[in-house]
């Protein structure tokens, strides 16, 4: 990469601050898109912004782009107040899932253009589109025409045009949504190597959840206006905050019930007939209390018999998927619970179960998780051992 860097140089405190973020359309709050959001990005830092359809994902962007304006809050860039600044007053660019390239225009005028609107200097603007394109490594593509491209080499185009203006920070909205899913899976990585030879931080919004847990620093959880979670990629995979999260990421096991004994750092519900499920524990908890643990599919051992672990669920297979990898049981358990597991078909697996087969399900303490929202479940005080599945 060239001597002269492509990055601002660093500045203290967070690249990107929302404070109490919130959008209600029309001034309506039942049709809030963002409600409250409060959310803090390091300098350099990729930053995913992940949920469903019509979770507030976008909207965010917008406001941060300048496209949107908050109906309450602050959005601070590198402390400055952007509320009220319009977006091309903001040393912010933003990439969308159609390229918009010209496509009259050359790469390198495509990447220039920006550029040469700013009236910057031709031998800078040639030094610095090179470097652009080696940088997304087109620089022997410049003097082709964006049809002459393939989808992957348009979407760099499109980046590179971005990231010649050199902004502070990068805003991408579902940018891999066009290209084939082998096409998106390399983009992936190339997008994550451009981020970290530029060192600009990256907004990224998507509601893929592959997608983010490769390329993320941190990944900011939302669902109806709101951020269930900020944590990086393995933490919200394997300690989901709350039952959306565990369900949205993966495929995931979410078990309710009432705890039956309670120690120093462990909770047990005990389902009789040898059977129990050992969580550890956060905050105080008592006997009775209620609780919501989720547990992953490849987390869990099948086996013939019941096994020596902390958790041990008896259960009947009632369907089986090949998976290529790994083969998906999908087991009925003997306390009234509906669970997933995934086995490795590497020949390690001690049982192949076929339908009909009863099996029992194990796995470790410390891969049951509590959530952090416990719904009353459906047993009654009465029937402290009934498990539910969600």
């Amino acid at each position: 990469m060239a001597t002269d860097t492509l990055s601002p140089p660093p500045a203290a405190g967070p690249a990107i601050a929302l404070i109490d973020v919130a959008k209600d359309f029309g001034g309506n709050r039942n049709a809030a898109a963002v409600r409250g959001v409060d959310l803090s990005i390091g300098e350099g830092e990729f930053f995913s912004l992940l949920g469903p359809s019509g979770c507030g994902k976008t909207t965010t962007l917008r406001m941060i782009a300048g496209f949107e304006e908050p109906t309450r809050g602050q959005i601070l860039l590198h402390g400055r107040d952007m509320v009220g600044v319009p977006a091309d007053k903001r040393d912010i660019n933003m990439v969308f899932q159609s390229y918009a390239l010209f496509p009259h225009l050359s790469v390198a005028d495509n990447v220039a253009f920006g550029l040469r609107r700013k009236r910057v200097p031709k031998d800078e603007i040639r030094h610095r589109v090179q470097q652009m394109l080696h940088t997304v490594e087109l620089a022997d593509k410049a003097d082709r025409r964006p049809r002459q491209l393939s989808g992957g080499q348009q979407q760099r185009v499109a980046l590179a045009r971005a990231l010649v203006n050199r902004p502070r920070a990068l805003l991408l909205d579902e940018p891999l949504g066009a290209l084939d899913l082998k096409l998106r899976q390399s983009m992936q990585l190339e997008l994550k190597r451009i981020q970290r030879e530029v060192g600009i931080t990256f907004i990224y919004v998507t509601h893929d959840q592959a997608e983010a847990l490769t390329m993320s620093d941190r990944i900011a959880v939302m669902n109806h206006g709101l951020v269930e979670q900020v944590a990086p990629p393995r933490e919200v995979y394997e300690r989901p905050a709350t039952a959306f999260v565990a369900g949205f990421i993966g495929t995931s096991n979410l078990i309710g019930g009432r705890l039956t004994s309670v120690g120093a750092e462990t909770g047990v519900l005990d389902l009789g007939d040898g059977q129990r499920v050992t969580v550890p524990l956060r905050g105080s908890r008592t006997a009775g209390s209620a609780v919501e643990l989720t547990v992953r599919p490849e987390k869990i051992t099948l086996t013939a018999g019941p096994a020596d672990t902390a958790s041990r669920v008896r259960g009947t297979v009632r369907e089986v998927v090949y998976l290529g990898t790994s083969t998906s049981y999908t087991v009925d358990t003997a306390a009234g619970a509906e669970m997933t597991v995934f086995q490795p078909n590497d020949g390690t697996a001690s049982v192949s179960p076929a339908r009909g087969d009863t099996v029992w399900l194990s796995w470790a303490v410390d891969h049951s998780y509590l959530l952090t929202t416990a719904p009353a479940p459906a047993a009654t005080a009465a029937d402290p051992a009934s498990l539910t599945s969600r």
